[in-house]
C-alpha cells in the first residue's frame, strides 16, 4: 500500500513560482490555481529541487535516489520513481498589519483543503475551523493584531473580532514551521477570514519588484531588460501531499514504508524553490508531518 504524508514549506524570502511570460502589467507572474487566484508551487517544481538536492548531498545520482525519483531523462522509459508530490497549495498568507506588523491568514476553504490532505495522509483532524461572514475575523484572545474594541486593521481594511482561531493556530505552528520563534508568533499572528476576503489578499498582496538591466558604459537600460516581476511574500506558508509506492527499479527494491523512511531521512530541511536564486529568492524550509505522532520531523 503507499505510505503518504504531509510536507508543509515556509517560504524565508520572496518566492517566485513562475508560470512563465504573461501579456498583463506583470511580465513574470506567479503561477495560480485557475479557478481560485490563489498562488501554487507544481508538484513537478518539488520533485525536481528535491531530487537535485538529494542528488547533491549523496555527491551523485544513486540507486536509491534513481529509485525515488525516478531515472535520467535519457532513459525515462525504463521505469516511474517511487515518490509523487501534490501541488504545494496554500495554508497561510502573510498580509500587513496596523498592529503586530503582520498576520498570517487563512480561511475555512484552505483548512478544508488542508483537513482533506490530512485524510489522505493519515494525519487526524484539525479543530474546529470557524466560519466567518464578510469583514470578520477569527484571531486568538489578546492578539497584538488587535488595534481597539476588537478590531483588526489589515492593509486597508478594518475587520472585527467574530471568534477564537487560537486551536487552529497553535495546531499549524507546531507542525509547519522548523523554529520555535515562528511558531509562537504564528500562535498570535494567526487570523482566520471569510473564503472572499482571504482571496482578495492571496490575489493583490503580493510583491511585484521591477527587474533592470543597465549598458554599463551608457547607463541607460538594454534593450529588453526591463520587466516586473511577481513573489510571494516572505513567511507563506504551503503544504503539499507527498504519496510513496515501492520501488520499481530493478536494482533497487523497496516497499512503499521504505521509501518514505529514505525520503524523510535525506530531504533538506531548506531548499531552493522557484527563480531568482541568484538575486537571493526562493529559500524555504521544509518540514514532513509525522503521521503517526500528528508532530513535524
Amino acid at each position: 500500500m503507499p505510505e503518504s504524508t504531509l510536507m508543509f514549506i515556509h517560504a524565508l524570502t520572496g518566492l517566485h513560482p513562475g508560470s512563465g511570460v504573461a501579456l498583463g502589467v506583470v511580465d513574470l507572474p506567479v503561477q495560480r490555481e485557475r479557478h481560485t487566484g490563489w498562488p501554487i508551487v507544481p508538484g513537478s517544481s518539488l520533485k525536481g529541487v528535491m531530487r537535485a538536492e538529494s542528488a547533491r548531498r549523496a555527491g551523485r545520482t544513486d540507486e536509491d535516489t534513481l529509485a525515488a525519483f525516478g531515472p535520467e531523462p535519457t532513459d525515462a522509459s525504463d521505469h516511474a520513481g517511487a515518490i509523487s508530490f501534490s501541488d504545494a497549495r496554500i495554508l497561510a498568507f502573510p498580509v500587513r498589519s496596523l498592529t503586530g506588523v503582520f498576520a498570517w491568514v487563512t480561511c475555512s476553504a484552505v483548512l478544508v483543503r488542508l483537513e482533506r490532505d490530512l485524510g489522505i495522509g493519515g494525519g487526524g483532524g484539525l479543530p474546529g475551523v470557524p466560519e466567518l461572514d464578510h469583514g470578520a475575523v477569527a484571531c486568538a484572545d489578546a492578539s497584538p493584531l488587535l488595534a481597539s474594541d476588537d478590531r483588526v486593521m489589515l492593509e486597508e481594511f478594518e475587520f472585527t473580532r467574530d471568534g477564537d482561531a487560537a486551536g487552529i493556530a497553535d495546531w499549524i505552528a507546531s507542525r509547519a514551521v522548523r523554529d520555535e520563534g515562528t511558531a509562537d508568533r504564528l500562535r498570535s499572528h494567526l487570523a482566520v477570514l471569510h473564503d472572499d476576503d482571504f482571496t482578495h489578499f492571496a490575489r493583490n498582496a503580493t510583491e511585484v519588484a521591477a527587474r533592470v538591466g543597465l549598458d554599463y558604459g551608457l547607463k541607460t537600460v538594454r534593450e529588453g531588460a526591463l520587466f516586473y516581476e511577481e513573489y510571494l511574500p516572505p513567511e507563506t506558508l504551503f503544504h503539499a501531499l507527498v504519496t510513496a509506492g515501492e520501488s520499481r527499479r530493478p536494482t533497487r527494491r523497496a516497499s512503499a514504508e521504505d521509501t518514505m523512511r529514505w525520503l524523510r531521512g535525506h530531504a533538506p530541511s531548506v531548499l531552493r524553490i522557484g527563480g531568482g536564486e541568484t538575486v537571493g529568492k526562493g529559500l524555504c524550509a521544509v518540514r514532513f508531518a509525522d503521521p503517526s505522532t500528528e508532530a513535524g520531523r
